[in-house]
């Protein structure tokens, strides 16, 4: 029999696009458009069918029209086609007021995006942690006690919050000012209440951590990612790395797990037949058949 331990929510979280206006190369070597399309297209050949696409910030590099709107035109029909909802954060180098009125299909405002979605009892919140004109992350009194209401009463699968700044140290120079400020007022509105997960962006790279008790998952650039191996003092942006991440939610628990970006060659694989009789065992019966049937190494 197939196991019944199944995920109740799917999230693509995917993060830092950094489109620019005209299709013009980020630095004049990144490909920003082609990356983030072939994660599209890997994530739809997986056909998983996730609950939502989450972005968390930084969907473009300097808040340009023509930017939003391609980004828009490569995503918008995918989520489609994945049956995902489709879920636009704001980061340090976006632009509220475009933002809205290209994504959003919304009127031009200066005010904080933060949204909240229902994906089949399980509550994602957007915050925007934006400072116009700056790089740093802020959540202001107005955002923070709006979040608390919010949270006061909880849902069925729980919550997740979608922020661009993640509030975890990180020790790449330059990184700790550009960071999310005041993070002990975020962690006392979040503590005790049923927020199960934080996914970020920001860094350029993945990593995960722990705040006010909560898991957090922070996806990597699909446009370049930090090289945290560069050396002291070396703030390094590198061509390869990149990934999204899949989020399983169960019910006990949350799985973050990170999927390259890339045309890779296969290894090793099941023929399909073999996976389905294999999935049809009893679980004594799937251990015996996986060991006889899987690769051995020398």
């Amino acid at each position: 029999m197939a196991t019944t331990n199944a995920p109740t929510h799917v999230i693509a979280h995917l993060s830092d696009t950094h489109f620019l206006q005209g299709r013009a190369k980020l630095y004049g070597t990144v490909d920003t458009d082609s990356t983030l399309a072939r994660a599209l297209l890997q994530l739809e050949r997986s056909e998983i069918k996730p609950n939502a696409l989450v972005f968390t910030g930084d969907l473009t590099d300097l808040g340009e029209t023509d930017a939003y709107r391609r980004i828009r035109a490569l995503v918008e029909p995918a989520a489609e086609r994945m049956g995902a909802e489709l879920v636009w954060v704001m980061g340090n180098h976006d632009a509220r007021g475009r933002m809205r009125v290209e994504l959003l299909d919304q009127a031009e405002s200066d005010d904080p995006v933060d949204r909240v979605f229902d994906l089949d009892g399980l509550r994602l919140i957007a915050l925007d942690t934006s400072v116009p004109g700056f790089h740093h992350g802020e959540l202001d009194s107005a955002q923070l006690e709006w979040l608390r209401q919010e949270l006061r009463t909880p849902t069925a699968h729980g919550t997740l919050i979608a922020l661009h700044h993640p509030p975890i140290p990180t020790t790449l120079p330059l990184m700790p000012i550009l960071e999310l400020q005041e993070q002990e007022r975020f962690a006392d509105v979040i503590r005790g209440t049923d927020v199960r997960g934080i996914l970020g962006g920001h860094l350029h790279y993945s990593t995960t951590s722990l705040f006010a008790g909560i898991p957090i998952s922070v996806a990597a650039a699909t446009c370049y990612t930090m090289d945290l191996s560069a050396g002291p003092d070396q703030l390094s942006g590198v061509g390869g790395g990149q990934s999204f991440t899949l989020v399983h939610v169960y019910r006990d628990q949350v799985v973050h797990s990170i999927v390259p970006v890339g045309d890779y060659g296969v290894i090793n694989s099941f023929p399909t037949d073999v996976v389905r009789r294999i999935e049809a065992l009893s679980p004594a019966e799937q251990r015996d058949a996986f060991s006889r049937h899987a690769p051995r190494a020398g």
